[in-house]
């Protein structure tokens, strides 16, 4: 993964994942809310991935839930790759 995305292996991972998480997160938003137009419905298609009902650990004095899900939707992928793209540029 070093060598495909960070500048022959020297790049900076946590600014990598920093401009990713930020592609995803505004591609994400942007789908969303532009989804909502007619003629724009198909950046809200994608998948929901992750536990449906949260996971209860109860061992009597402590009560632990765990949940985690994760959106895929095609204004987060496009968002992605245009965080790709940008990270390059950099």
């Amino acid at each position: 993964m070093g060598g495909i995305f960070l500048r022959n292996g020297r790049g900076n991972i946590c600014l990598f994942l920093l401009v990713i998480f930020a592609g995803i997160i505004l591609g994400g938003f942007i789908g969303e809310y532009l989804g909502k137009l007619p003629f724009l419905t198909w950046l809200k298609f994608g998948r929901e991935l992750g536990l449906t009902q949260p996971l209860i650990l109860d061992i009597g004095f402590l009560k632990l839930t765990f949940a985690l899900t994760i959106k895929f939707t095609l204004g987060g992928i496009i968002g992605l790759i245009i965080a790709i793209f940008a990270y390059r540029k950099l």
